[in-house]
């Protein structure tokens, strides 16, 4: 079993080879990223791959991303720290600890009570208390608490879900996967004068948005 010492070593590591050599240039995305013990998130027999350069399974069928994607997702964001930010998607909890020690308060839905339930033990134990987990259909946002400054989604949907555009903010942000249930491309979702503009960053591969506004069962 490595100790934390060893842990937060290989942190650094993948920070520097796997996340600022691809371009990520955010002081706080990289601090953050060297900060938040991933370690914390992924299943115990995963412990030694948790700093490795790609998802890994946490039940349900779901992974928690890659290192570089939620880095990717975060820069994308522009938090400022005053935000209040909507996830779509809570699987592990990683991205919400990233996203909470960003901006002002996270409310992240889960549709899986038992990934929701272990999320929130995790992050309790890390302290976050400025993330609300929810269990439901994250297709659908969170209207009783809209408009969101940001919105993260963390689940590959068929179309940008106008449930989740008519919860953004005048000027907010989203970033979210959209294409194909094997492959979609990231998008940029900017929200101004109530007409939102839409720019693609990558091709990704996430696990489906299941739900209302997502794929069906």
């Amino acid at each position: 079993m490595r100790n934390e010492v060893e842990f937060s070593s290989l942190r650094e590591r993948m920070v520097a080879t796997q996340i600022a050599n691809r371009g990520i240039k955010g002081r706080e995305v990289l601090e953050v990223m060297a900060k938040v013990p991933r370690h914390r998130f992924v299943l115990p027999k995963y412990l030694d791959s948790a700093y490795e350069d790609h998802p890994l399974p946490i039940g349900e069928g779901q992974t928690i991303s890659q290192p570089y994607m939620v880095a990717l997702m975060t820069e994308c964001l522009g938090l400022k720290g005053v935000e209040k930010v909507l996830e779509v998607g809570t699987g592990s909890g990683y991205q919400s600890a990233i996203l909470a020690e960003l901006s002002k308060e996270v409310y992240t839905i889960e549709r899986f009570e038992s990934l929701a339930e272990r999320a929130k033990k995790v992050l309790s134990d890390l302290e976050y208390k400025n993330v609300k987990v929810i269990v439901g259909d994250g297709s659908r946002g969170l209207e009783e608490e809209a408009p969101f400054d940001r919105i993260v989604v963390t689940a590959g949907a068929p179309v940008l879900p106008k449930s989740l555009a008519d919860q953004l903010a005048e000027g907010g942000k989203m970033v979210i996967p959209v294409g194909g249930s094997f492959s979609q491309a990231l998008l940029l979702v900017e929200k101004e004068k109530d007409k939102v503009k839409t720019t693609s960053v990558c091709g990704c591969v996430f696990v489906p948005l299941i739900g209302e506004y997502g794929w069906k069962r």
